[in-house]
C-alpha cells in the first residue's frame, strides 16, 4: 500500500493510518493512558524505504514527527498533536547466528518476541522484564534486567546499528554505526535515549548461550520494611555477579514486600545465597525453583501486566545504601499513597563484579556505571480526577528521597525534572550534544527532553 494526499516530493509508504480510518483511534494509543495525542497521520514502516520516506514527507512539509517503537514512553515522546508518527513496529525479524553469538533485531520487536526467538537457539540478550516494551528504545536508553550483574545493559551488548538520519535541508538516508564506522553515534546509541538522533531499523546484539536459570521469591508482611530493607540492600550489591534481584514495597493498602530475583545457577546454591533475605523480618512466603530462562522471563513479566493504565513514574540511583531516614521517608510516602497502585521498586545494577560497573562511565553514553541499584516510584490509577494528586505525590517523594539519590534513567523520562540533561547523561552530555549537531544538525529529531544541537566544537 502506497498512498499520500499531497501530490508534491515525496510519497509515504508502509500501512498509513489517517484520521479518517476506524483503525486510527487504536493506532494513536500511548501505553500510557494518561496522554491522548492526535497526530495528522502514522505510518507503520515495514522496510527501511518507509522510514525513509516518512523522513524526507515530513521535512518537505514542515511536519513535527515523532519516532515510535513500543510505545511504552513513559511521558509520551513518541506521540505528537498534529504531526506523523513514525512507528517500527511491524520491522519485526529476528536472526540469529548461535555459532558467533550474534542477533540481528529489527527494532520493532517487542522483549518477549526477542526472548522467543532467541530462546529457540538456547540463547538470550540482557534486557528487561516488561514483554511489550520495544527493544528500540530500551536499548537505546540502556535496558536493564534480570541477567544485568552478570552480563551488563541491553546497550553494553549492542555492536551495531542501522538508523535512518536526515541528510541536507530535506532528505534521509540510512547508515550503519560501529566502532569501524559512526562510532561516535555507536557510543551515543549505547545510553543517549530513543529518538534523538534517527530512526534506529535494526540492532546487532551479543547474545550469550542459556538454559536454566533458578529464581526466587520471598515475600514479607509491610510491617517488616525497616528489617527487610537495609539488608536488601546491602546484600543485593555484595552477592555473586550471577544473581540480580528486585525488591517492591507496596502502599500500605496491600501491605506486602516482595524481593524476587535470578541465578544462573541452580536452586540449592539460590537458597543458600538468599538466606540473608530469609532471616530478615519474617518471610510468609518463599519461591525458590529452576526453570527453563524463557519460563523465568515470563515469572517476571506478570508482574508488569494487568497494570493501572494511567500512570506517573520517576527514578533515581542509589550509590551507597539508604540510611534510616531514607527508610523512614519511604515509609511515610508509602503509608500516605494516593491508592493501593502506588510502589517503591528498586533493582541491583552494580556492586562487587557487576559487568554494568565494570565499564567506565564515559566508555557509553549511559553514564550511571557506579550506582549500587537503580529505583522506580510509580502511582497509578483509571480516573482522571484522580491524576493531579498521584503526579504530585511521585514529585514529592522524589524530592524528598533528593539527599539520598542522584540522577535518573533516561528510559524513566520525568518532565518534572529541571536538570534533565544531568539527570539522565551526568559528564555525557556535552559529547552527546556533539554528535547530536553532526548527525541531526537541523534539529529534525526533537521532543521536550530531546539533546539540543551542540555548539560547533572548536579546532
Amino acid at each position: 500500500m502506497a498512498q499520500n494526499r499531497t501530490k508534491a516530493g515525496t510519497r509515504l509508504t508502509g500501512r498509513i493510518v489517517f484520521p479518517d480510518i476506524p483503525t486510527y483511534h487504536a493506532a494513536r494509543m500511548e501505553f500510557n493512558r494518561r496522554f491522548s495525542k492526535f497526530p495528522k497521520v502514522i505510518v507503520f514502516c515495514r522496510r527501511t524505504q518507509d522510514v525513509i520516506n516518512a523522513v524526507k514527507w515530513a521535512r518537505e512539509r514542515g511536519v513535527r514527527l515523532r519516532v515510535r517503537s513500543g510505545r511504552h514512553s513513559y511521558e509520551a515522546f513518541s506521540a505528537v498533536n498534529g504531526g506523523i508518527i513514525i512507528d517500527v513496529s511491524e520491522m519485526d525479524k529476528v536472526k540469529v547466528d548461535r555459532k558467533n553469538r550474534v542477533a540481528i533485531v529489527q527494532t520493532g520487536n517487542p522483549l518477549a518476541r526477542v526472548y522467543k526467538k532467541l530462546w529457540n537457539k538456547r540463547m538470550a540478550l540482557p534486557a528487561g522484564t516488561a514483554p511489550d516494551v520495544g527493544v528500540a528504545g530500551l536499548t537505546l536508553g540502556g535496558g536493564i534486567g534480570l541477567l544485568s550483574r552478570k552480563y551488563g545493559l541491553t546497550c553494553d551488548n549492542l555492536k551495531q546499528v542501522k538508523m535512518v538520519v536526515a541528510s541536507g535541508r530535506y532528505g534521509a538516508k540510512t547508515i550503519v554505526a560501529n566502532r569501524r564506522q559512526h562510532a561516535d553515534l555507536l557510543w551515543a546509541s549505547r545510553g543517549g535515549g530513543g529518538g534523538n538522533f534517527g530512526i534506529a531499523t535494526a540492532y546487532t546484539f551479543r547474545v550469550r548461550p542459556i538454559s536454566t536459570v533458578s529464581i526466587f521469591s520471598v515475600t514479607w508482611k509491610w510491617s517488616d520494611l525497616e528489617k527487610v530493607l537495609p539488608v536488601w540492600q546491602r546484600w543485593a550489591p555484595s552477592v555473586t555477579n550471577r544473581l540480580t534481584s528486585t525488591i517492591e514495597v507496596s502502599a500500605k493498602q496491600v501491605g506486602t514486600i516482595v524481593s524476587t530475583g535470578q541465578l544462573l545457577g541452580g536452586a540449592e546454591e539460590l537458597r543458600r545465597l538468599i538466606r540473608p533475605l530469609l532471616l530478615a523480618g519474617t518471610p510468609v512466603k518463599v519461591l525458590v525453583k529452576t526453570v527453563p530462562f524463557i519460563v523465568a522471563t515470563k515469572f517476571f513479566a506478570e508482574s508488569d501486566l494487568h497494570l493501572e493504565p494511567k500512570f506517573k513514574i520517576s527514578g533515581a540511583y542509589v550509590f551507597q545504601p539508604l540510611p534510616r531516614e531514607g527508610i523512614r521517608i519511604i515509609r511515610v510516602f508509602l503509608s500516605k499513597a494516593p491508592n493501593r497502585h502506588s510502589t517503591v521498586w528498586s533493582q541491583s545494577l552494580g556492586g562487587t563484579g557487576s559487568a554494568v560497573s565494570r565499564v567506565s562511565p564515559t566508555a557509553m553514553a549511559y553514564p550511571h556505571r557506579k550506582a549500587e541499584t537503580i529505583y522506580e516510584l510509580s502511582a497509578r490509577w483509571r480516573n482522571n480526577r484522580e491524576q493531579e494528586r498521584n503526579i504530585q505525590w511521585v514529585e514529592r517523594f522524589r524530592r524528598a528521597l533528593r539527599p539520598f539519590v542522584k540522577g535518573d534513567y533516561v528510559n524513566f523520562p520525568d518532565l518534572q525534572i529541571k536538570n534533565w540533561p544531568k539527570a539522565y547523561y551526568g559528564v555525557n552530555f556535552g559529547r552527546l550534544k556533539q554528535v547530536k549537531r553532526k548527525y541531526d544538525p537541523y534539529n529534525v529529531f526533537r521532543f521536550a527532553q530531546s539533546i539540543p544541537v551542540g555548539k560547533k566544537a572548536k579546532k
